[in-house]
Order: structure tokens, then C-alpha cells, then sequence
């Protein structure tokens, strides 16, 4: 028998962690452009499949975002993007 609840769950990440997720996204972005690969696509590509070989290994960028949850990821990005559209 399963139970199921009716209750909304919340998720919260802290902002030390928000700030940490910024400056990997930041640092990846920019090792991605400098092997000319399209860094949306390849962000895109390992958020969606946690296939880490979709980021290049160029200063060290592959370690360094798997240092975050791949929810962490989406999370920054969706909260810069409401940001920049003023929905806040």
C-alpha cells in the first residue's frame, strides 16, 4: 500500500552554496568558450544526462562542476534568468 501526501515539499539552497554554484557555472562558461564549444548546449547536454564528457576537461572544468548537484545547477540558472526578466 503507498501513501501518498498531499502536502507541497520545499527545496531551499543556502546562499554560500548559490554563490559557490555562480562561480562554477562562471568558470565552466568561460573553459567551454575558450575550446570553442557552445557552452549552453554542452551545460545543457551534461545537466540533462549527468554525462560528465559533456564538459571539457580545459582548467580543470569537468572536476569542477561536478562539485555541484546538477539541481543546484538549474536552480541558479532558472533564478539569474527571473532575475533578468524582472518577474521578481
Amino acid at each position: 500500500m503507498s501513501v501518498v501526501s498531499s502536502d507541497t515539499q520545499f527545496f531551499s539552497v543556502e546562499k554560500d552554496s548559490r554563490d559557490r554554484v555562480k562561480l562554477i557555472l562562471a568558470d565552466v562558461y568561460q573553459s567551454l568558450r575558450e575550446k570553442g564549444y557552445n557552452p549552453v548546449n554542452q551545460i545543457v547536454g551534461y545537466i540533462m544526462s549527468g554525462d560528465p564528457t559533456y564538459i571539457t576537461s580545459h582548467n580543470n572544468a569537468r572536476s569542477l562542476i561536478m562539485k555541484a548537484e546538477r539541481d543546484e545547477l538549474v536552480e541558479e540558472m532558472l533564478l539569474a534568468y527571473i532575475d533578468a526578466n524582472g518577474w521578481d
